[in-house]
This record gives structure tokens, sequence and C-alpha cells, in this order.
């Protein structure tokens, strides 16, 4: 979707000037892949209008194959408004009969798969329209040989207002990878404990679950379950740090990373993006990152990262 953040300070109902820029769940974990040094694809639909042109030629300028999105000549793009904070930003959507919210599950005679290695879904598609719904169902539904289906939750209480929510727990129980806040996994499935989760998704391979500020936790196999605690950073604002999170530690589980350094991972992309008001940050220098994946859990803990750079306590 077309994003807008406020260009200048002050309460949202006095600001005059706004930025336009991109966001959405999907795109901006394909955005941020490419900068990780994974290729990836975006497939979705936009208006024949200015916004949806100018969204597809961004996302394929951060190197982002944008082959398979569709332009839907009726219907527009979708927007949305985020009034940034560092405490939280507020966001406003304005995607009701979007050009996203006509896909259905004819998208996919269109999709090529061979060489996919991961398909990323999120929880905010289905809740978009009925035939969203079906085309996730069908996604999930297909054969999916060596390919990976990860799935993030990506609740929005807005979205399932009219819906019954125990939908989205049963597309997250048929993914093989599934991301959630603990918050949100309270809100869907009655629990934010990583050891229950994991009982209530036993076919999932891989169960991250987010807490916040604080860390994430890694539940996976039969080992017990992994946390890693988040770095601390001078946070602008916290929208988007979850997809880039989750762009993080997809690239590092395609690599072959061992569980901590995928946890580590995501949580560096997440700090890129949490210094800016942007839903994909600029990535952290390499130094930076290569020194806080060797970084003892003491050094880690101490380290702070800043508009200026890492700062060690």
């Amino acid at each position: 979707m077309a994003l807008f953040v406020p260009a200048e300070p002050g309460p949202p109902e006095e600001v005059r000037s706004w930025v336009r820029t991109i966001g959405g769940a999907e795109s901006n974990v394909a955005c941020h892949l490419p900068a990780l040094g994974v290729r990836s694809g975006w497939v979705s639909a936009v208006g024949d209008d200015p916004f949806g042109r100018a969204l597809v030629r961004e996302i394929a300028a951060a190197g982002v194959d944008v082959s398979g999105v569709a332009v839907d000549p009726v219907r527009p793009t979708g927007l949305y408004i985020k009034e940034s904070g560092a405490q939280g930003s507020p966001v406003r959507y304005y995607r009701a009969g979007s050009a996203a919210s006509g896909m259905g599950p004819g998208l996919l005679s269109r999709l090529d798969l061979r060489g996919v290695r991961v398909l990323h879904l999120s929880g905010i598609t289905p809740a978009l329209s009925d035939s969203c719904l079906a085309l996730v169902r069908a996604l999930l539904d297909a054969p999916r040989g060596d390919l990976l289906v990860s799935f993030d939750v990506n609740h929005r209480p807005v979205l399932w207002a009219d819906h019954d929510v125990s939908v989205l727990a049963d597309l997250a129980a048929r993914a093989d990878l599934v991301l959630t806040g603990d918050d949100e996994a309270a809100r869907v499935w009655g629990t934010g404990d990583p050891g229950r989760l994991r009982e209530l998704l036993p076919a999932v391979r891989t169960l991250v679950v987010k807490h916040g500020e604080h860390g994430a936790t890694l539940v996976e196999g039969d080992a017990p379950p992994l946390f890693a605690p988040a770095l601390s950073v001078d946070v602008v604002e916290p929208v988007g740090a979850g997809d880039a999170f989750a762009a993080g530690f997809l690239a590092a589980t395609l690599r072959g990373a061992d569980p901590a350094t995928r946890l580590r991972r995501g949580h560096l992309q997440a700090a890129a993006t949490l210094l800016t008001h942007d839903d994909v940050g600029t990535p952290l220098a390499p130094d930076v990152v290569e020194s806080l994946l060797r970084a003892g859990s003491e050094e880690w803990a101490a380290a702070r990262l800043t508009a200026e750079g890492l700062v060690l306590a």
C-alpha cells in the first residue's frame, strides 16, 4: 500500500506536510531480503493509478521481483497513514475495496513456484475479503515438495472484527513456520506462552514467539525453547519491526544458521527498522552486524543502537 508519514512535528490533525512511501507486511519482508543477500519476489494487486505505479517501481528498486503483480483496472491501490511516535504509532487504513482485496484463488494459475524455497504469507491477506481467504487456503493446501511455507500471524483486530478468529488459528496451523507476537497469540489462541502454543500447533515445524522489546523464543523440533533477548534500541517508532524480524530470521534460516544466530539476525534487522520512521529501514553496517553476532551474552545485553551507531555500555 501507499504509506503516508508526517513530514513535520505536531498532532496529526495539525500536520499539513506528509511523506509518501510504501508499506505492507509481505512487501516489507520482500524488500528487506535483497539487502540480506536473498532473492525475493512479491505477488499482489495494485490499482491502475499513480500510487500503484509508484509502489511497484519502488519495491522493484529494492531488488524485488514484481513480475507477479497484477494491475486492477477498476479497484484502487490501498493506502494507509501512520501517526509516528516512539511509544506507538496509530495506523489508519484506507483499503476497503482495494485492488489487493480483489485477489482470489485464480491467482495460483499465474504463480510459478519452481525454485522457490520459502513462500511467506501473513494473517492480513485472508482478512481482506472472502476471495483473499480462499486464496490463502488454496496456497496452504497446494503440494509443497521442498517448499517451506512461512506464516506471520499479524493479527489486526479491526480486520478480524467481523470474522471468526479461529480461522486465523487454522491457517497458521497448516504452515511449516509460524511467527507471532505473544500479545496477538493471546487473542488468537488464548495464550502467548511458547510451550503452550507448541502444544496447540503440533504440526508446525518451527514456531517463533516474539515478546516485543524483551526478545523472542524459538521452539523447533524436540529441542527445548530458546529465548534470545532483543537489542536495546533508541526507538524512533515501532511499526514494521515485526516484518524486519521475519526477514532477518528467514534469511538466516535459508542459510542454515544455528537457532541462536537466526534469532539474533531477526533482532538485528528489526533494530534497523526501529531506528527509522519508514517500514523498511537502512540495514545496519556490516561490521556492526558481525560484531554483534559474535558478541557474548553480556556484550549483547550491554549494546545499544542509536541514530549515531552502536554504543557499548
